[in-house]
């Protein structure tokens, strides 16, 4: 049963993979992605990769609705014609939603019904957190740091693609206020006094 479940994880996820790339709505686009990356996390708790599957889901998934939103800045969509098409993308959106749902508990019972206890209790004592910890920050350290430097220029460029000079803002110039003179600023006028009388 498991490597039915398998199968069919796979087959979601190569189509919902499939229709990232060829759909024309980005909404829907971004759906199929959700959906492609949820399938992935679903494989890897198969696999008993609790921890990988939790990243993907937390990371991916969540970071899926930062990226259209960074895609929605750079190409200037109309925010007003998507709300406008709510309507319109809830039966997709509905279907992903239901089959992530499937996914979730055909993931559970499988669990449940297939996995026996003595190959639990053949596992190691160590959690797999753990032990991709250990891994990780070990024989993989430098590539780990590499891909953290990598991750961070990016996030950097993202930010400076997206601002948009402020044609309103006012800016303090220093290189300009330290060369003023003060007969350049300062006019003295002289008034005569006033009398009471």
């Amino acid at each position: 049963m498991i490597t039915f479940i398998f199968y069919l994880f796979a087959f979601i996820l190569i189509g919902s993979a499939y229709r990232v790339i060829t759909v024309k709505n980005p909404v829907h686009a971004v759906l199929f992605l959700v959906l492609a990356f949820f399938s992935s996390a679903a494989i890897w708790l198969l696999l008993q990769a609790e921890f990988l599957a939790i990243a993907l889901v937390l990371v991916y998934v969540g970071a899926v609705m930062v990226l259209f939103l960074f895609v929605v800045m750079m190409l200037d969509i109309n925010l007003s014609q998507l709300r406008d098409g709510f309507v319109h993308h809830l039966p997709i959106a509905a279907i992903v939603g239901a089959i992530m749902l499937l996914e979730m508990i055909l993931v559970i019972w499988a669990w449940q019904k297939e996995i026996p206890e003595a190959a639990m209790a053949a596992a190691s004592s160590l959690p797999n957190t753990t032990q991709l910890g250990q891994v990780l920050y070990t024989d993989y350290v430098y590539p780990f740091e590499i891909a953290a430097a990598i991750l961070l220029v990016a996030m950097v460029a993202a930010i400076a693609l997206t601002m948009r000079p402020h044609t309103r803002a006012k800016y303090q110039k220093p290189e300009q206020q330290v060369q003023v003179r003060r007969e350049e600023r300062v006019r003295l006028v002289n008034m005569p006094a006033e009398s009471k009388d």
